[in-house]
């Protein structure tokens, strides 16, 4: 444990919120021990007592409190399969974290791990949620679902009130939920819209959605909509896609029903018996949750992104992509 130290705030740290700069330069110090420090009045800026949410300009100073941590077996870097399987609940929640305030949580979920429980799943997101429930004994909530193998930002409420608003946004259709895709082929409009009906059936590989007829009975409607932001020839597009429904593998049907499956796909690509993933390209689903708008239950509106993973960073990289392109306002 080290002693007392005082740092300046640097010059490109200008605005930062203290919680997010503490992030940065201690990565090892949870949410609960920072909040501890800073109730007590042991971390301060400039002399003064200060909240998560302060903002830190260039040339203050913050003390630095004696802190029990141990930098060295921080963990950083792309989560792999192996830490999937083996690192601590809490170790890889923090590895996965994009944001967190007193209310709301928002990791960026690996492919690979699910977010709930279900038949063959022995370790989930909901279950690791416990290694944070909070001193009063409230474990973090979800408040929606990506599916196993998409990546990317998901949101969780801290309390029962967030939770309730959080998912009344989801319900009400508050949110503007962005996904990345690699799709094979290029679709002949540069966007449009894709509206079906979907309904659920029980396969041998487990639960498939497959495009239902209006009426058919256990049929929902779902819409999404989409736009090229780049292309690999005519061979493969990247898609910019939003789900304005929410219903079970709904970007993945809907891609397949244009004709243009996402690559890496095991329920829903198809392909002819000479089709091979191209070299450099792994064989994992290409479709990740980039960024979400929602209303934060302090007021507000919450916006995060959430990194590429690491198969689809080097896909980008193969194609020559540039993430850029994806970010630029409409």
């Amino acid at each position: 444990m080290a002693g007392i130290e005082h740092r300046q705030v640097d010059n490109d740290e200008a605005g930062m919120r203290l919680d997010r700069w503490f992030k940065v330069h201690y990565p090892g110090l949870g949410f609960g021990p920072l909040q501890k420090l800073l109730r007590s009045g042991q971390v301060r800026v400039d002399g003064g007592r200060a909240k998560s949410d302060t903002r830190v300009q260039p040339g203050q100073t913050i003390r630095i409190p004696p802190m029990d941590i141990d930098e060295k077996t921080v963990k950083t870097g792309p989560i792999a399969g192996r830490d999937l399987k083996h690192s601590p609940d809490g170790e890889l929640l923090s590895r996965m974290l994009l944001h967190e305030d007193d209310k709301v949580i928002v990791l960026n979920k690996p492919a690979g791990i699910a977010v709930q429980g279900g038949s063959g799943v022995t370790r989930h997101i909901d279950q690791m949620l416990e290694a944070w429930t909070s001193q009063k004994g409230e474990k973090p909530r979800l408040v929606h679902r990506l599916d196993r193998d998409t990546s990317g930002v998901l949101v969780i409420a801290r309390t029962r009130g967030a939770a309730q608003k959080l998912t009344a946004a989801f319900r009400e259709r508050d949110t503007k939920k962005t996904y990345w895709s690699l799709v094979m082929g290029v679709p002949k409009k540069r966007e449009d819209k894709i509206s079906t009906w979907l309904v659920k059936e029980q396969t041998p590989d487990g639960d498939r959605m497959r495009i239902a007829k209006h009426g058919e009975d256990g049929a929902d409607h779902a819409v999404s909509f989409y736009r090229i932001i780049e292309q690999a020839a005519q061979t493969y597009a990247w898609l910019e896609m939003e789900p304005y429904t929410g219903r079970t593998h709904q970007l993945r049907v809907h891609a397949a029903h244009i004709g243009h499956p996402i690559l890496g796909d095991p329920k829903y690509f198809e392909a002819d018996s000479n089709w091979s993933f191209p070299g450099g390209v792994q064989n994992k689903l290409h479709l990740h949750a980039r960024r979400i708008d929602i209303p934060h239950p302090n007021g507000g509106r919450l916006r995060v992104t959430a990194p590429l993973p690491p198969h689809m960073v080097q896909t980008w990289n193969l194609f020559g992509f540039d993430q850029t392109a994806g970010d630029e306002e409409d």
